[in-house]
């Protein structure tokens, strides 16, 4: 409880100081390219090297596409094996997922995702095989192979117990795959200008960013407008005309600073109890009253024994007793209240995890709640 409430005063003082606590931003990392394609790959392949850990081949029950797979491979390499007689353990069909990286160039290395698609039990320590990588029509780009990391165990003792630390069945290949042709992007030309997109599109970040381009460059006319929440668009100045200055007026205006907008939001995960609000959420007059009801049923056997001499027999009679227990409520009044001053009110009336979370979900329901609540 107290390491909770310490990482949510945290975020709340943080998160307080307005716009000092919102540090001005690169534009770079607040925007992207419109013309900047990002091609999602996916490919066939087989991890081989497990320790025992891999798909099954027992019959019918096994996962006959992986043995099919091995078989075909040996086929490629002169061997001609029926997969009938093939008992591997050590091998586990996979889908390897990935994304072109920007400004990709054939030879650029990227990463790739490993997921397992049959029954293997874990991928630790293999190898992922040569595997093409095809967009979504079928085109060819790139292949990818190396060693698996998946970042945890899963082992089972001869005495049946099991240990585990993370996920076993999905991994990466860090640098794993390579770019075998370029992917379609649009050159810069002086005619024609950079649209910049806002990866959190909103109209006054879409302003400032805008207006500090234009202050950059105030020599000239006005070279940056925005076209709405999203989209932000730059012309080159006059006389540019090389590519390499080109390059150099987009690397300028990349590290400009500005200060992006955030949206006053709540975030809430209910399976973990993790609330995260951000300081310029404010709280307008509201009153939380806290109070607890538990309710506690316990099932004990009670043993009916006949009376002697008798015909009856002896049976077991389930005794159900219950307890209620009602804590007593706290009331607060709270006015104009910060996250800070909310989350400080909530510790003096000893409020947990899930009972901040109730809080805030009613807040918002009261009206009361001057942010958007995000419920994960």
């Amino acid at each position: 409880m107290r390491r909770y409430l310490f990482y949510f005063f945290l975020a709340a003082i943080l998160g307080s100081q307005q716009l000092t606590a919102q540090a001005a931003s690169r534009i770079k990392d607040v925007t992207t390219y419109r013309n900047i394609r990002r091609v999602t790959l996916v490919g066939y392949g087989l991890v081989v090297g497990l320790n025992g850990t891999g798909d099954r081949a027992v019959g019918n029950r096994g996962t006959i596409f992986t043995v099919q797979s091995i078989a075909n491979m040996l086929e490629e390499f002169g061997l001609t094996v029926d997969s009938q007689h093939l008992r591997t353990r050590n091998a586990a069909a996979v889908m390897v997922t990935a994304a072109t990286p920007s400004f990709g160039k054939p030879g650029t290395r990227f990463d790739v995702n490993v997921s397992s698609l049959g029954d293997a039990t874990s991928l630790e320590n293999g190898v992922l095989l040569m595997t093409p990588l095809r967009s979504a029509i079928g085109d060819y780009y790139g292949l990818a192979q190396g060693p698996v990391s998946v970042g945890g165990f899963n082992v089972t003792t001869l005495g049946g117990e099991r240990l585990r630390q993370n996920y076993a069945l999905v991994g990466r290949v860090p640098d794993g795959a390579v770019l075998e042709r370029d992917v379609e992007e649009v050159a810069l030309q002086p005619d024609q200008p950079v649209e910049l997109l806002l990866k959190e599109p909103n109209y006054t970040t879409a302003s400032r960013i805008a207006g500090t381009i234009n202050d950059f460059r105030a020599d000239v006319a006005p070279l940056a407008q925005a076209l709405d929440a999203s989209i932000v668009q730059v012309s080159f100045p006059p006389g540019l005309s090389q590519a390499g200055d080109l390059v150099q007026f987009v690397a300028s205006i990349e590290t400009l600073q500005v200060v992006q907008d955030v949206e006053a939001r709540v975030v809430i995960n209910e399976r973990t109890g993790t609330v995260v609000a951000g300081g310029n959420v404010s709280i307008g007059a509201v009153l939380v009253s806290h109070g607890s009801l538990q309710i506690h049923t316990t099932t004990a056997p009670y043993v009916a024994q006949p009376s002697p001499f008798s015909t009856g027999q002896t049976v077991t009679i389930p005794i159900t007793h219950t307890t209620v227990t009602e804590q007593p409520g706290e009331a607060t009044v709270l006015s104009a209240a910060t996250v800070l001053e909310l989350s400080a009110a909530l510790n003096d009336m000893g409020f947990k995890p899930r009972d901040v979370i109730a809080v805030f979900q009613a807040i918002k329901e009261a009206g009361a709640l001057n942010a958007r609540l995000i419920i994960m």
